[in-house]
């Protein structure tokens, strides 16, 4: 059972470098290999979950070098649920993926393979070092996946978004360096042991190592004031690409919870200070930007985005607490967001359709865009007057089709910063016109849900979250999460108003003007899915929340980690037992020791 926790990374890993080596025009190949690894990841990782449920945690040294000297994975309750919400996600977001989707930039495929080893590599990395090159690893593929489809915006977008986190990553190492110096390893489970015997003049060095790493955790978590790249880098991404993301910033959650519990919850709670005063009141001003940031603008891929920084407010405001109950609630919590605003993102490219999203002339070539960048003057000096006249025509055609792109790829851009910026009047607008009853309650039930109104899990998430809060900072959390739930609800109310229920007349026009988006019933199908999920997780929250108990109490237990992945004292060989008989061979202690 043991190497199966190589799957969830081999599995992405393969793939896409199977599909980096295939030829470009193998395009049905390429989209068969990476449907069926993304499907696979979701068995998988249902597997991992259910042996995770026994109580166990499952280790596997690359190597066979054991811990603390080699790279060792591990499985526990916590990261077996991570990686089957991943699943269960990137399924999702392949539904919702459309041929022109992909067609938009090169090995976006491939890239989205690697964006998912990233992710299950993070959950599964049993060293503070592995945890960073996973990091980078998702981090440079989100990079390429944000870039994807070209445009102005999206570039100067995906730069902001860059420079956070190279300036995020830099800090990161630093940190590393601090608590490598100090304890002399970087595995997780060892370093504890080590902070905890660490004489008290070295715990002040200890604590600046600490606090540097969780606020690189809260910049890939986006907490404010390091969530400004957050919203527009969201809204630059394609739909599926962006329900992707929306579990990148829970990744920042997950390795505060590892890091506290399992490295700095052994020095004595080295980092109290700073989880319950810094960080709680880190998380008190996300809750209110990102509500504040809601209700500012307009369309909806922004919207979403300002409410995942509400949701993240809340996960590190529980995270402060510290206690299985608190932590439980949270990863409730986790659970419902990322799958309601992961559901909002794909309603999004429906809803507001760029102008890219109406077929390209290019699509009917059934060439990729990059191509059409290489066709400048020295192609057509090639030809010469004899070529032939069909080759000369395409060229023509080619050239024409760079010309329609160039142009839908400005007005989308100014349609989309228009919609930030000011409140068009409804006849002046084209409304999404297909189809508009199932988007419409599709829209409802995930707005609901984000917004944390009853009856699902959004309003059960943060009852439990609120609920396991003591009684001092309930009094501030409470009317934090009161005020962003009420300015979210008008959030929603009033882009719902706007892009479903138009004026007859605007309505009539837009179905005389404007197709469906391509890929539409792809993307409400997957849509409908991930509500599917939150309905499941609704009616079956008490199960669920006694996982989930489970959970949080196997990750505050240290001593269960310590004996699952460093070594045993006992492996050290000694004298031999005194009911060994006499004629047992000298070499008996030997082998006995090896065999424990």
């Amino acid at each position: 059972m043991n190497h199966a926790l190589l799957l969830p990374i081999l599995i992405p890993l393969f793939a896409a470098a199977a599909i980096v080596a295939l030829p470009p025009r193998a395009k049905r190949l390429q989209r068969a290999l990476n449907a069926l690894a993304i499907v696979a990841l979701l068995p998988v990782a249902a597997l991992l979950m259910a042996h995770a449920a026994q109580g166990d945690i499952a280790t596997y040294a690359l190597g066979a070098w054991p811990a603390p000297f080699g790279i060792v994975l591990q499985l526990d309750r916590l990261g077996a649920l991570m990686l089957l919400l991943t699943a269960v996600l990137a399924v999702c977001c392949l539904i919702g993926t459309s041929s022109a989707d992909a067609r938009r930039g090169r090995y976006f495929r491939a890239l989205f393979q690697f964006e998912l080893m990233g992710l299950n590599g993070a959950f599964l990395a049993g060293d503070l070092f592995n945890l960073f090159v996973f990091f980078e690893l998702l981090l440079i593929a989100s990079y390429a996946l944000l870039l994807h489809g070209g445009g102005a915006r999206r570039v100067r977008n995906g730069l902001h978004y860059l420079l956070m986190n190279l300036v995020g990553s830099s800090f990161f190492l630093i940190a590393l360096g601090v608590l490598y110096g100090i304890t002399g390893t970087l595995n997780m489970a060892d370093m504890g042991e080590r902070l905890a015997l660490l004489p008290t003049g070295t715990l002040p060095l200890a604590q600046f190592a600490g606090i540097t790493l969780m606020l690189v955790f809260g910049l890939k978590a986006a907490v404010f004031p390091m969530s400004m790249w957050l919203p527009q880098a969201y809204r630059s991404a394609i739909g599926p690409v962006a329900a992707l993301f929306a579990i990148m910033t829970k990744v920042g959650i997950y390795a505060m919870l590892r890091c506290d519990a399992l490295v700095f919850g052994a020095a004595g709670g080295v980092l109290d200070a700073f989880m319950h005063h810094w960080a709680w009141w880190l998380a008190i001003a996300t809750i209110v930007f990102g509500a504040l940031g809601a209700l500012a603008v307009s369309s909806l891929k922004t919207t979403t985005g300002y409410l995942v920084l509400v949701s993240v407010g809340l996960l590190i405001a529980a995270a402060t607490q510290q206690t299985p109950l608190a932590w439980s609630a949270l990863l409730y919590y986790l659970i419902s967001t990322t799958l309601c605003t992961g559901a909002l993102f794909l309603l999004a490219d429906t809803l507001e359709p760029e102008a890219a999203a109406a077929p390209h002339a290019a699509d009917t070539e059934h060439i990729e865009p990059g191509s059409l960048e290489a066709l400048d003057d020295a192609n057509v000096a090639a030809i010469s007057p004899e070529s032939d006249a069909a080759a000369v025509a395409r060229l023509a055609r080619q050239r024409a089709a760079q010309a329609v792109a160039s142009v839908a790829s400005v007005q989308a851009e100014q349609t989309v910063q228009a919609a930030d910026t000011a409140q068009p009047a409804p006849t002046a607008r084209a409304y999404a016109p297909w189809p508009s009853n199932v988007a419409g309650l599709l829209y409802l039930i995930a707005a609901v849900g984000a917004a944390g109104l009853p009856p699902l899990s959004g309003f059960l998430g943060k009852a439990m979250v609120l609920s396991a809060t003591p009684i001092g900072a309930a009094a501030v959390l409470w009317p934090a999460v009161l005020l962003s739930s009420l300015l979210s609800i008008v959030a929603l109310s009033r882009t719902g108003t706007r892009l479903l229920w138009a004026e007859p007349a605007a309505r009539a026009q837009a179905h005389a003007t404007t197709s469906a988006p391509r890929g539409s019933n792809a993307k409400l199908a997957a849509c409908a899915l991930l509500l599917g999920c939150v309905a499941a997780i609704t009616l079956d929250a008490g199960a669920l929340r006694h996982y989930l108990n489970a959970t949080a109490t196997q990750l505050l237990d240290r001593e269960a980690y310590v004996h699952a992945i460093l070594p045993a004292p006992s492996a050290v060989p000694g004298p031999a037992p005194e009911l060994a008989p006499p004629s047992a061979p000298s070499s008996a202690p030997a082998s006995a020791a090896q065999g424990s």
